[in-house]
This record gives C-alpha cells, structure tokens and sequence, in this order.
C-alpha cells in the first residue's frame, strides 16, 4: 500500500562522507527528493585516504570519475608490503586481481575527496544542509520525522523537523540509529588503537610507482602505513592492538608514535628528514558491527553499520558500495510503497557477508603465521593472485578464486605447526597477538 502522507523530501540523509553522499547522488538520479544532513561545514580533515581498485565502478556510477582524475590525486595501482627490518616483503600489484575492471586508483586527501562527492550531491540535486546535526529520528507506519539543530551558534538553537518515507544513517562512528535501537557489536579480536599524522619530507617509493601505499608489519602485532596524498604530504601511522599499545613508554601519542618510527628500522629510516605539519591523532577500539542494517523505514550505510581495521584500506571503498546498495533498495522500497524491514533482509545479509569476507584477511593478519606466508617474497602466483583479488576489492570473487583463497587459508594454518615460510615475526607473550 503507498504512502499517503505528505513528505516534504522522500529520503533523509544523515551524514555528508562517502556513504552518505553516494547514496544521496544516487537516490537523486533516480529521480527522489533527497535532503543531506551533515554536522560539519566542508572541507574537513578525515581518516581513510587510501583507496582500492574496485571505487572505480562506484565512481563511475555516481558520475565523479572525471572529476577524480583531474583531481591531480597521487595514482595508487597496489602497495609493497615490507618488514620491520626491510628483510622480506615483496609488491602488491592491482593489476592481476581477477574481476577488477580498472587496477588503477587513488591516494587522497580526505578533505577534498568528499568535497567532490558533496559537490556532485548538490550538481545531481540534493538538497544539501551543513553544520546541521540530526538530533533524533522518529519513526511510524507513514514515514520517519527527522529532528535536527544547527551547529553554529550564530544559526541558533531552534529545532528543526523534516518529514520523509525513510532514513539513511551515515553518522559513522557516531551509530545515530545503531545507538538508538541497540545494534552496535563491537569486534574483541580487533581491539586496536591507531596513532597517526602528516608529514613532509617522507620519501617515496623507487620506480614507476612511487605512490603506492607502504604496508609495513613490526617485529611485534603491530603495523605501520605511509600513504602519500598530495605533492610532498605523506600519511604516517602506527596500528597497535589495544593491549600491545597499552605496554609502550611514552606519556603521549606524539610520543608513542615517535617511539614507534624508532622501533621500526625501515620506518625510522623513511622518517629521517621528515616534518610534522599535522597534530598526531589517534582513533581507538573501531572495528565493530551491527546486529541489522536495516530496519522498518531506515537503513544504514558505510562505518554507520560496520567498521573493519584499515590495514586493507577497504573503508571507502564499503562506504561507498553500501550507499549504492541502499539508494537501490529504497527506490524499489517507493516504488511499492512498502518499507518494511523484511524488504531489506537481503541488504542486511550482504552487509554482513562482505564485512565477513574482509575481517577474515584482517583478523589472519593479526597472527605471525599468516604475516609469515603473506610477506613471503616467493609465493606461488597463483595464490597469491587469490588474495590479491579480494585485497582489490572483488569481496565475492568467482567459484576458483574463492577455492584457491581456501587454499591460502590452509597454508597459514599449516605454518603455525609445520613452517613452510620463513619465521619473521616474534612469537613471545609480549608481542601483542591476541
């Protein structure tokens, strides 16, 4: 049965980031009113600047890819994966991932990157309002009552309400529907803190692809990236499990981060000449889940839903496939008029299943084994092509590529017992595994 109240838009969105813009564009495009609420006032500083293959798709659906190309963003096609003492490691290139259709992506500043896609939610027609925080949503069988309040205390404290046929949340980390209907799992296993700043006078890789991401794995659980994103700014950072990040010496995160480059030789090396021109950050505890993503007249999107470890950068890239994905399953939602959380269940189901698909590569890192047969610089091609896929973005690969990932699986569990690959990491207590 359709609606029969009025609406003064047909969806609301809360949050202006990558998942919330690509579903707002894409509602837009097919033709729905569309409001985006977004708390801050654009361009502001964001966490997540390194990309993977599969965004090319999504860019080309919601009509940026141009516009990301004349970006003049740093060209990311892989990473090189090095250990704490430069001993081992090997490249990472998009290139052989099965399913990809361009290997090419990007580094970027997050500032400008999601001021592309809030540029191109207002191109397409949505009605975009900043420095406006969604307070409460209320939901019936009609629709969904949308309350929020300027943040700017020169635009006043006055409430104000929309009302719409349904809600998408993506509040991120903030989990406004998550929180409000008690959703949120945190993840125990991927407890970990990250420290991390920007810095000039990092230098960059040799060759034809001097951009692309360095993964670097410590001696202990820990892990450190540099992600170069625009002229001579290079993103640095540390990634310790929560028990492991307790343990460092230091009073503050400057300190631990500096400690940090120390104790890693290759870091400490790159990080010789380089200048701070960023206070250090830090973001903890963030891998969590929920429960549903979807219920009866809202859905959510992005890291509103779910937020997995970045050692794989997958963040933008489930942002972005989760807005799509939603935009599709409420324009079909309208058209039958029945938004009901069984309308959903397969979204819910696929949220989940990549979420899975991603944390199992996350979680294994987390273990000196499979650190072992992953910087394994001599691994059969034909193996390593498998993980290279998935790492690309092709979550749900084909038949054979999904067997020979089995076959991966089973070599890690194997070099716990039976070593096959040289032992890089540490095995002690105080290493930081869980």
């Amino acid at each position: 049965m359709a609606d029969s109240t009025p609406y003064d838009f047909d969806f609301a969105v809360a949050g202006g980031g990558p998942a919330g813009t690509s579903a707002a564009i894409s509602l837009a495009q097919r033709g729905h009113r569309v409001v985006l609420f977004e708390r801050e006032t654009f361009p502001r500083f964001h966490i997540g600047e390194s990309l993977i293959a599969s965004v090319h798709e999504a860019f080309l659906t919601l009509g940026v890819a141009d516009a990301m190309e004349t970006a003049g963003f740093p060209k990311k096609r892989g990473a090189r994966l090095l250990t704490h003492d430069g001993a081992c490691g090997r490249g990472v290139d998009f290139e052989v991932a099965r399913g990809i259709r361009k290997p090419q992506t990007f580094q970027v500043p997050r500032a400008e990157f999601d001021q592309i896609l809030l540029n191109r939610a207002r191109e397409v027609g949505v009605e975009v309002r900043e420095a406006s925080r969604v307070q409460a949503c209320e939901f019936d069988d009609q629709g969904a009552t949308v309350t929020t309040v300027p943040v700017r205390p020169a635009a006043g404290t006055e409430e104000r309400q929309v009302r719409v046929r349904a809600v998408v949340d993506a509040t991120g980390r903030d989990g406004l529907l998550a929180r409000k209907f008690s959703l949120r799992q945190d993840d125990p296993a991927l407890a970990n803190i990250a420290i991390y700043s920007h810095y000039r006078g990092v230098p960059k890789l040799d060759g034809d692809r001097p951009d692309d991401l360095r993964l670097i794995a410590r001696a202990d659980a820990g892990w450190c990236w540099t992600i170069p994103i625009a002229n001579d700014l290079t993103s640095v950072g540390v990634v310790f499990p929560k028990n492991l990040f307790g343990r460092l010496p230091g009073g503050t995160n400057e300190e631990r981060l500096n400690r940090a480059f120390a104790d890693t030789p290759v870091l400490a090396e790159l990080m010789r000449h380089a200048t701070r021109e960023w206070p250090v950050r830090a973001e903890k505890d963030f891998s969590y889940t929920t429960s549903s993503y979807a219920g009866d007249r809202w859905i959510l999107v992005g890291d509103a839903g779910a937020f997995l470890d970045p050692v794989f950068s997958t963040g933008v890239a489930i942002a972005l496939e989760s807005g799509l994905e939603a935009a599709a399953e409420l324009d079909r939602a309208a058209r039958s008029g029945i938004f009901g959380a069984s309308c959903f269940a397969a979204y819910s189901k696929r949220q989940g299943k990549r979420y899975a698909a991603y944390r199992r590569f996350v979680l294994g890192f987390y273990s000196p084994e499979f650190r072992d047969r992953f910087f394994d610089p001599t691994p059969p091609t034909w193996i390593f092509r498998s993980v290279v896929t998935v790492l690309a973005g092709n979550w749900n690969p084909d038949l054979w590529t999904r067997l020979v990932r089995e076959v991966f699986f089973a070599s890690v569990a194997l070099q716990k017992h039976f070593p096959r690959a040289r032992l890089h990491f540490r095995r002690d207590a105080d290493a930081g595994y869980r």
